[in-house]
């Protein structure tokens, strides 16, 4: 013995033994060094992600700024000339001043040196009113002492030499109503007030004279198609009110108008007939012994903004009530400070405002978003003149002493707020506040719609429909496959069905959309009559066999029945979607579709949450079920001998033994389906109709934040608010999954730590 263990310790000492358990010593070093760093890579690659996306979301919750660039004094031309209005081109580099004896001067918005003057052709009239620049009209209207309103517009042009080198910016001035007047009231009294709007085939005037009177006037215009020439004629319209008033405003097309009394009640006019105008609605804008200092309109001219002597900013716009009639309805409240509002100008693109009080506050609000981005007192008193640049990037204001200041603005995201993406908001247009997702339309008036709520819902919707039908089947169908089931045909069905998982999820997705979709709708019956029967025709049919005699049975070895099951489930699918057009006709009066529109008021889509029910349910099994059955199988023997030895049933061993043992494999291969659904792109986007609405009805789509990134991100501009707020919805996409993911975990650790002494 002694010669062997000494022959034997010669061996394993030898050179060739040294050398080869050091080099299996090397190759464990490097395979652990590598399994570590392929784990922090890993770690590190999910970290920068995170970052990455943090970084391009964080400019969206930056505070907006406000800073002084220069200040100019009036230039010479204008000494002793009162300035009636002030507006800035977009490219922040040129300014007008229009002063009362008619004069338009151009300024360099930097330093105030003069560009360009031109003198309006007044005659012998003065100018006793101005309507200024407005979101989406660019018309400078003045009323004059004679009763008559002379309307003019500015462009300004990019220069540019023949080399291409740009020159400047180049206003250029042009008189409507081909250069004519307009008698706007025909006994010549001066227009104290002036305003107007586009009408159908022209253009509709309103302006005050003497104490408040309302005179109005249609400008029809007609086009000669052959010589371009054209014809205007000049149709009075009477008011058909005695009542005084400050201010008039009208709706686009002159649907309404709105009066404002010294009182602070406005007049709302039912004005689509002009011949027959009838006052539809009166309400108080103010508290008795409060004034209305401002009344404008915003961006698309839907929502009035009320500025008061209490330094309150209040929306108004139509809504329709429960009779279907459209009634001016408060909206939403803003307040700068407690002076009165002296300033309000409306955002030329966003549904922002700047507002001065005056003690010389100045604030930035966003109506949509309900927030204040900037509150800065910028001067010591009200400022004679204010103008917004179209961009929203620049204030220039004219102090008390007549100096002109000028403020680069930094606000880009001013529409985004908590509210604003997870809250209700009440829309123009909307007869309440809802969750809106809409980030796009042809409208250049158009305000986005950035609520994440819909798309949340909608992600949590598909997951839940795709949970419902895949969880059940793959963990039943795992337990099966792992304890029932012979060896020789788990070999075979466990492979087949991992390969589906193999299968793209594009396939699916047209699959879905194209043939399963219209399929279900068509045999909307027999896809309940499968959820209805199948289980039944199971149970039925295992009753059934159990009654067989013991020599029959014997004939399908024991973890065969799977062979007799396929064709079962086979012929039980037939008969349900034989049975689909008589259980229509029996109990839909032929129409499943029309029965529950109709009689239930269920909306329906055709690609709708049960369409992806089953696609996305199709995609997640593989997953489940693979983990599932691993977890299952891997579970001891001896665990399963010892249940049986002592007398349990194998169901028994399986529910109280098996199942708790492989629980956490179980909840892991659920939570990783989880995952799975929750960013699932392609199914969703092509079966579901890709709808972002807040309904948890199975018959209506939805739209998923994995599902809108793909569709919306190639059309969203860099950088913009609409680009950043996708980068939001891939965060919170990734938050959830890691929560969920961490959640899981712990979980996990607490049921194997439970049932680990098993």
């Amino acid at each position: 013995m002694q010669d062997i263990s000494s022959l034997l310790e010669q061996e394993l000492n030898s050179p060739g033994m040294r050398t080869r358990r050091n080099f299996r010593a090397l190759k464990d070093r490097f395979a652990r060094r590598a399994i570590a760093l392929g784990g922090l890579s890993v770690i590190v690659a999910i970290t920068l992600i995170f970052f990455y996306l943090l970084y391009e979301v964080m400019p969206l919750f930056k505070s907006a700024s406000i800073e002084q660039e220069s200040s100019f004094a009036l230039p010479e031309s204008l000494h002793g000339d009162k300035i009636l209005t002030l507006f800035t081109e977009e490219q922040n580099e040129i300014a007008a001043l229009l002063s009362e004896s008619g004069k338009l001067l151009f300024i360099n918005a930097h330093n105030g040196q003069p560009v360009s003057e031109q003198q309006l052709p007044l005659l012998d009239a003065a100018i006793s009113s101005i309507k200024g620049k407005t979101p989406g009209d660019d018309t400078l209207l003045l009323g004059l002492n004679n009763g008559q309103a002379l309307a003019l517009t500015t462009t300004f042009k990019v220069d540019f030499d023949a080399q291409g080198q740009r020159l400047g910016v180049k206003p250029q001035v042009t008189q409507l109503f081909n250069g004519k007047t307009v008698p706007l009231d025909a006994q010549q009294r001066p227009l104290h007030y002036i305003t107007q709007q586009t009408a159908p085939g022209g253009v509709l005037l309103a302006g005050l004279v003497d104490k408040g009177e309302v005179v109005m006037a249609l400008l029809r215009q007609r086009s000669n198609f052959i010589t371009g020439e054209v014809q205007e004629t000049l149709e009075p319209i009477e008011f058909p009110s005695t009542t005084l008033y400050q201010r008039v405003l009208i709706a686009p097309d002159h649907h309404y108008m709105f009066a404002l009394r010294s009182s602070g009640h406005l007049d709302v006019y039912d004005s689509r007939d002009l011949h027959n105008i009838e006052l539809a609605q009166t309400l108080a804008l103010v508290k008795p012994g409060q004034q209305v200092t401002q009344m404008i309109f915003q961006l698309a001219q839907q929502s009035l903004l009320i500025g008061d002597s209490q330094g309150q900013i209040t929306q108004y716009f139509m809504v329709r009530d429960e009779h279907n009639q459209q009634q001016l309805t408060k909206i939403r409240t803003l307040k700068l400070a407690d002076a009165p509002i002296k300033v309000l100008e409306a955002e030329q693109r966003r549904k922002g405002f700047v507002a001065v009080d005056d003690r010389g506050r100045v604030g930035l609000f966003n109506t949509t978003a309900e927030k204040k981005a900037i509150d800065q007192p910028l001067l010591d008193a009200a400022p004679l003149l204010a103008a917004l640049a179209p961009r929203a990037s620049m204030l220039l204001m004219q102090d008390a002493q007549g100096v002109f200041h000028r403020y680069a603005i930094d606000n880009p995201h001013p529409e985004t707020s908590l509210k604003s993406l997870w809250g209700k908001v009440w829309y123009e247009g909307y007869s309440e506040p809802q969750h809106t997702w809409q980030s796009s339309s042809a409208s250049n008036e158009f305000e986005p719609k950035f609520s994440l709520t819909p798309l949340a819902f909608g992600t949590l919707k598909a997951a839940f429909y795709a949970m419902l039908l895949s969880v059940p089947l793959a963990v039943c169908g795992a337990m099966y496959t792992a304890y029932f089931m012979a060896p020789a045909v788990r070999r075979k069905i466990k492979p087949v069905i991992e390969l589906m998982e193999a299968l793209p999820t594009v396939i699916l997705g047209f699959f879905a959309g194209l043939f399963l979709a219209p399929f279900m709708e068509t045999h909307l019956p027999g896809v309940f009559a499968v959820l209805l029967l199948m289980p039944l025709g199971i149970v039925t049919f295992a009753f059934a066999w159990a009654q067989l005699p013991e020599r029959i049975r014997d004939l399908i070895p024991e973890g065969w029945h799977v062979v007799v099951l396929v064709p079962l489930v086979m012929l039980l699918g037939w008969l349900s979607f034989s049975v689909s057009q008589p259980l229509e006709l029996w109990f839909f009066n032929g129409d499943m579709r029309s029965w529950l529109s109709n009689d239930l008021g269920i909306d329906f889509d055709q690609r709708n949450a049960m369409v992806v029910g089953f696609a996305m349910g199709f995609a997640v099994i593989p997953t489940i079920y693979s983990i599932a059955e691993d977890a299952l199988f891997g579970v001891p023997k001896s665990l399963n001998h010892g249940s049986l030895a002592l007398g349990a049933t194998p169901w028994q061993t399986l529910v109280r033994v098996v199942l708790p043992t492989a629980s956490p494999g179980i909840f892991s291969a659920v939570m990783i389906g989880m995952g799975r659904a929750v960013g699932e792109t392609m199914i969703v986007l092509m079966a579901t109709g890709n709808t972002p609405v807040m309904s948890a009805n199975i018959f209506e789509g939805m739209r998923t934040l994995a599902a809108n990134i793909a569709v919306e991100m190639g059309e969203s501009a860099l950088g913009s608010s609409h680009y950043r707020i996708l980068f939001l919805a891939a965060l919170v996409l990734f938050l959830f999954t890691f929560v969920v993911n961490t959640l899981a975990d712990l979980v996990r650790q607490r049921l194997r730590n439970k049932y680990s002494t098993l």
